[in-house]
Parts: structure tokens; C-alpha cells; sequence
């Protein structure tokens, strides 16, 4: 799969809602802001670790205009009641560091309304492909260190632990193959768990 500005995947729900994965864009700051506003506090302070409650201007411009290489963010949306709007429900995303081009920090956040629908794992898969076709080789992800069921995890899938503060922890899973990804499901476990955990 190749992610470019003319990406679109639709999915069905189990429930039979569809879902469209795309690119974000400039376009859905506002849809950005509203689905913000959606989120509970716990979400939001699992997503952003810290007590943010709306979106600067700035923020928004940062997390809408991407440049799909080394910024890559993926929307899930589905229309509205009256078909005429798309609603977002998540967005997955991944930054290369600059100074580990091999190395991207990934996140992942859903609205609590439609936690537990397998929202989180389409876009996780479609974030990891992303990820392997630029070249990155692993994933890094920031949780709060109190998450006792993510420390857990993160040894069964290994994952290396970079840096453990006691408030957070911070570690990098790699990216295999998207075979092997199928095979072994490790990734997705992990970061499924980290989006449930994060608000995915």
C-alpha cells in the first residue's frame, strides 16, 4: 500500500458503520478542534500526557499539515447523519526523528464513543505500512509508567525500553516485514494495547 495524497481505504465496522482511512489536511482543523473537544479528560491526558483542553491554533497547524514523508498522519472518518460532512473518529500518526531518520514517534487516539470498535488496529496497520514504506525501522511511543499492563507487554513483544522516568517510558518497537507482521501480530498487540491504554 502505498500512502499518498490520494490514499482513501473504506472499511465496515462489525456494526456495519463504514469507515474511510485517509491523509489528514489542512481542511479538517476544524473537524480536528470538534473531535478534540470530544475526548474525555482521561483520554486526553493519556493521549497528550498533560491537562491540555482545546487546540492552539499552532497545534492544529502542526498536527494538520503534514508532509506525508517524514510526518505522516492518517484520519479515520465516517459521514455524518446527514451525509453531507465526514466525522472524524481517529488519527494515527508517526514524526521521524531528524536525528534517527530510521526512527519515527508514533501515536494513536480514538473518541471515546468509538473505543473498542477496531478503529485503533485499521489504523495502526495502515500507520505501520506507511512507517515501513519510508524507511523507518521502528516505531516509538511515549506511556504514562504507572501503566502496569503496557510494562507487561512490552517484554513478550521486544520491545526496547529507552528511557524510564518513573512518570513516563518511552520505548521503540521494530517493524518487521508486513509478512512477518501478519505472522507474528506483535506490533499490532503492542500498539493496540498502547492505543487502548492512550485512547485508541
Amino acid at each position: 500500500m502505498k500512502i499518498d495524497p490520494t490514499f482513501r481505504e473504506v472499511h465496515v465496522l462489525a456494526d456495519g458503520r463504514r469507515v474511510t482511512l485517509r491523509l489528514i489536511g489542512p481542511e479538517d482543523g476544524e473537524a480536528l478542534r470538534q473531535a478534540f473537544a470530544r475526548l474525555s479528560p482521561a483520554t486526553r491526558f493519556r493521549r497528550f500526557l498533560g491537562g491540555i483542553t482545546a487546540l492552539s491554533d499552532e497545534q492544529v497547524r502542526y498536527l494538520t499539515e503534514i508532509d506525508g514523508e517524514n510526518h505522516v498522519a492518517i484520519v479515520a472518518t465516517t459521514d455524518s447523519h446527514d451525509l453531507k460532512t465526514e466525522v472524524p473518529l481517529g488519527v494515527a500518526r508517526f514524526i521521524r526523528l531528524a536525528g534517527e531518520p530510521e526512527i519515527a514517534e508514533a501515536a494513536v487516539v480514538v473518541v471515546d464513543e468509538f473505543q473498542g470498535r477496531g478503529i485503533g488496529r485499521l489504523l495502526l496497520r495502515a500507520l505501520a505500512d506507511a512507517a515501513r514504506e519510508r524507511g523507518v525501522r521502528a516505531l516509538r511511543a511515549e506511556v504514562l509508567a504507572s501503566n502496569t499492563p503496557m510494562r507487561r507487554i512490552l517484554g513478550d513483544v521486544g520491545a526496547i525500553v529507552r528511557s524510564d522516568d518513573g512518570a513516563t517510558l518511552v520505548f521503540d518497537v521494530p517493524l518487521g516485514s508486513a509478512e512477518e507482521e501478519e505472522k507474528e501480530g506483535l506490533l499490532r498487540r503492542l500498539l493496540r494495547a498502547a492505543a487502548a491504554i492512550k485512547g485508541g
